[in-house]
């Protein structure tokens, strides 16, 4: 006769056999591709012990092509709550070693529920993608079960963050929910994305292109930037996440968790030889930014893609901030295409979450060619001034050196909404540089003289201490203050400190257009 410990028995054997997930076997050669299965990767992830799951006896119901004998534990995809740095995150991880990870209409459930989960408890949301793509056997249902995680996906956007990790395949219309998502992790070697494979590509247009090459992590990385973070293993990349969650707040209501007792000294002698006093001398603005926030507290996003560029969180005095530098060791720092969008959707995060802003300005424009205008940038552009104008969280700049034109002004000037702005006293701010404006102003004046060269210079430098220097835009108050370098990190601490209660409202609007 049955009693209640077989019927305890037989969950705890259920319960082992969905923890199996596809079998010894299976999880075997995910581990020969170097690949951890969903559950190691969870464990990884979250605080030990911390990780709850949900719904883990849900099968498919699919009686086509076969799959009405074939068991699924868990469907394939592991879905759960835990806690990161003793903080709730809820996560969903692809399980490869049941139907490959495969998307059908109960694996979608699983992961629309965690999500609208994540959402009612305002907490981060974490995509682990291991997966073959839709499931064909069940048809438009997978289609449908897509659609139902891409709406998630766009309507929390901003309301708690989103990030994804690709631990393996990505293809299809399964890349577009890492898309939308706030942040991209993948692994070198072993994950991809790609809309359509390589076969399909060679079929249609011809072209040979191994995995790697099309949808590899160094390519989303440094050629197409639909990726922000790569590794070299698993365990590695699942550690940055870990790393990248203790930077923000749990959603769009929370300010970002702030580090007290740091006892580093404030005055940074350092930052006085970092940027060369000759305005066309390159330098690697990230020792700036080594100088002016907590030591070892910078983490850069988007390292190699728009190099000209650099973005990513920090500390300051313990506070989260976001920063924004022009890179004049590529590209003189001057803003393009891949810039503009880097940049743009930076702010925007850091404005979704409460993190101030602070940048770095060292500009001499916007990238001149044709192939820049043919490819837009008017309209990527202008989405930087979008996106500091709409910002409403503390915003500082410091111009380091150069700041030029259009530029200048989308770089979170006075105009467009700066909180503060600071100036370096060798900084120049113009509409164009000395040498340009000289030639264009003084134009007859040169070409009529003796000594034309002699003349130029003259005139450059006339220019220079008439209207390129901070004192000008100080005394029209574009420029809050000329600050020595060596006080920069005080004078931020200072600023932050000022800002903490900032509250600024927008106009009533469903939502803005900004040029996309």
């Amino acid at each position: 006769m049955t009693n209640i410990y077989d019927k305890i028995n037989e969950l705890y054997d259920k319960r082992r056999e969905v923890e199996l997930g596809g079998g010894d076997e299976r999880i075997e050669k995910q581990h020969e591709k170097g690949k951890l299965t969903a559950r190691e990767r969870i464990e990884l992830l979250v605080d030990e012990g911390s990780f709850i799951e949900l719904n883990p006896f849900l099968e498919h119901r699919c009686t086509d092509f076969g799959l009405e004998g074939q068991k699924g534990p868990g469907d394939g995809v592991v879905t759960g709550y835990g806690k990161v740095n003793g903080r709730p995150i809820y996560l969903f991880s692809q399980d490869f070693t049941v139907f490959g990870g495969a998307l059908g209409e109960m694996h979608a459930k699983k992961i629309a529920n965690v999500m609208d989960l994540a959402a009612k408890n305002g907490a981060p949301f974490i995509g682990l993608n291991d997966s073959g793509g839709a499931r064909i056997q069940e048809g438009v249902v997978s289609l449908d079960g897509y659609g139902h995680i891409f709406y998630r996906n766009a309507i929390y956007s901003g309301v708690i963050p989103q990030i994804s990790v690709i631990m393996g395949p990505c293809a299809g219309g399964a890349v577009y929910s890492p898309a939308i998502t706030d942040f991209v992790f993948m692994v070198e070697k072993t994950s991809q994305m790609f809309i359509t494979g390589p076969k399909v590509i060679e079929t249609v247009t011809g072209e040979k292109i191994s995995p790697e090459d099309l949808g590899g992590a160094k390519v989303h990385n440094s050629i197409s930037g639909n990726a922000h973070f790569r590794s070299e293993s698993e365990e590695e990349v699942l550690m940055m996440v870990r790393q990248l969650l203790s930077y923000l707040p749990q959603n769009n209501e929370e300010k970002p968790p702030r580090l007290d007792g740091l006892t580093e000294n404030d005055d940074r002698p350092d930052l006085v030889d970092v940027v060369p006093f000759d305005a066309i001398r390159p330098y690697d603005v990230r020792k700036v930014v080594e100088q002016v926030v907590d030591e070892g507290s910078f983490m850069e996003i988007h390292q190699d893609f728009a190099k000209n560029i650099v973005v990513g969180l920090a500390r300051i005095k313990g506070e989260s901030v976001g920063l924004v530098c022009n890179q004049p060791k590529f590209m003189a720092g001057g803003l393009d295409i891949d810039s503009s969008d880097k940049a743009s959707r930076f702010i925007r995060f850091c404005d979704s979450f409460n993190i101030p802003i602070i940048t770095f300005e060292d500009v001499t424009g916007f990238f001149p060619g044709v192939k820049q205008e043919h490819g837009g940038i008017i309209r990527h552009g202008a989405k930087i001034l979008y996106a500091y104008s709409e910002a409403t969280v503390p915003k500082l700049t410091v111009i380091l050196r150069k700041a030029y034109g259009g530029a200048y002004v989308a770089l979170n000037s006075k105009s467009i909404g700066a909180d503060l702005v600071f100036a370096w006293p060798n900084a120049e701010i113009a509409v164009m540089g000395p040498q340009g404006a000289a030639n264009i102003i003084f134009a007859r004046e040169i070409q009529n003289s003796e000594d034309p060269e002699a003349v130029r210079a003259q005139k450059i430098e006339e220019y220079r201490e008439k209207f390129a220097n901070p004192y000008v835009a100080a005394s029209r108050g574009m420029v809050d203050d000329v600050i020595d370098p060596r006080d920069t990190r005080i004078k931020i601490i200072q600023a932050l400190e000022m800002l903490r209660n900032k509250k600024e409202s927008r106009p009533a609007k469903k939502h803005g257009n900004i040029p996309l």
